[in-house]
């Protein structure tokens, strides 16, 4: 299939991959370093999901994502300097150091996460829909999570709501084939993952995760029709990545054969080679790309480096209110309200016999 976009546009789509492929080479780089700590899952091998996705999308959309969201953040606008140096703890981070690699956050974006639960997303997408909705505001809620994330309740609880009430949210799953170390077929017993969200009488799509222009065109005709006021959308990307699940997983669950045979069908290389055979980049104008992301990949560390750290005196901050001067504090060994008496045979809520 011919790439139907012209050269800048193409090239804008190139280098935003490799702009997360090289971010996440560094953080895993630093993270052996201990530079980086705590969890830290990579994105390697599933960039044409995030770039294609969100270049879908409008400024005024709001995106919700997993704990494997760097290259989402990044794609949606959020500076990798802020990225950077929330990953190592900085208080110049996008979540001010508090929230690490699994919890990029950034309003002026509208990204809303980075979220550490499984499936913790999709609760607060359809919460944004529906306030969308009430406010009639013409923004589509783009949540991403992955296959996994359909076997958890609040995945059918938010579709469910979602297509109940007529939400403009749009649900892409980026199948990966596993869940953690958890191969689709042993965890779930329907694993046409279209069938299972049609269930919900929601629309639905399949397309090709490793393809940036299949993943546009596809988020492109989902998002017209969330957009259209049509209801919620549900798009399957069906992707790979290629290093193990986190830092820390050993990687014990597939067949080094297996990842050998879906990097033949990488997205930086296979997206490259389709743009040299049309004419629209040659190899020198790829090096220039891959020098820009690299050039800003170290500016990003060094901006991370030289970022203070939280002073001692702010770690309460936004975790204890501070008292109102308006309030008197009851005094030293009082509470300020008293105990509650037992409630002596009564069951849920009150009810039962005295």
């Amino acid at each position: 299939m011919t790439v139907p976009y012209d050269k800048t546009f193409a090239q804008k789509l190139l280098h935003d991959m490799l702009r997360i492929r090289r971010m996440e080479e560094k953080c895993a780089e630093l993270y052996g370093a201990q530079k980086i700590r705590g969890f830290l899952h990579l994105y390697i091998g599933e960039e044409a999901c995030a770039v294609g996705a969100l270049h879908a999308l409008a400024p005024g959309d709001n995106i919700v994502a997993t704990y494997r969201e760097h290259g989402h953040a990044l794609v949606r606008g959020v500076p990798m300097d802020a990225i950077m140096a929330e990953m190592f703890g900085k208080s110049a981070g996008c979540s001010r150091g508090r929230g690490g690699s699994m919890h990029l956050f950034d309003a002026a974006t509208r990204f809303y996460g980075g979220n550490a639960i499984v499936g913790g997303g999709l609760p607060l997408a359809a919460g944004f829909g529906l306030a969308d909705k009430l406010q009639k505001r013409q923004a589509v809620t783009a949540v991403f999570f992955g296959e996994g994330a359909m076997a958890e309740g609040a995945f059918h609880e938010s579709m469910n709501l979602a297509a109940l009430w007529q939400l403009p949210v749009l649900f892409c799953c980026e199948n990966n084939l596993y869940a953690m170390g958890t191969a689709l077929a042993r965890s779930e017993a329907q694993t046409d993952l279209c069938a299972k969200a049609a269930s919900y009488a929601v629309p639905t799509l399949k397309a090709d995760g490793m393809d940036i222009v299949a993943v546009h065109e596809a988020m492109k005709l989902a998002a017209r029709h969330v957009r259209d006021g049509l209801g919620p959308f549900f798009l399957e990307l069906q992707t790979y990545r290629f290093r193990a699940h986190s830092m820390f997983d050993p990687e014990l669950y597939r067949d080094k054969a297996e990842v050998e045979e879906w990097k033949t069908r990488g997205p930086l290389h296979t997206f490259s080679a389709r743009l040299k055979a049309e004419s629209k980049l040659t190899e020198e104008e790829f090096l220039a790309l891959d020098a820009r992301a690299n050039a800003e990949v170290q500016a990003s560390v060094d901006f991370a480096e030289a970022a203070p750290w939280e002073p001692v005196e702010d770690l309460l901050k936004d975790v204890v209110t501070p008292p109102s001067p308006s309030i008197p504090l009851p005094p030293a060994g009082e509470g300020s309200n008293p105990p509650p008496s037992p409630a002596r045979g009564r069951g849920a809520g009150g009810e039962g016999p005295p």
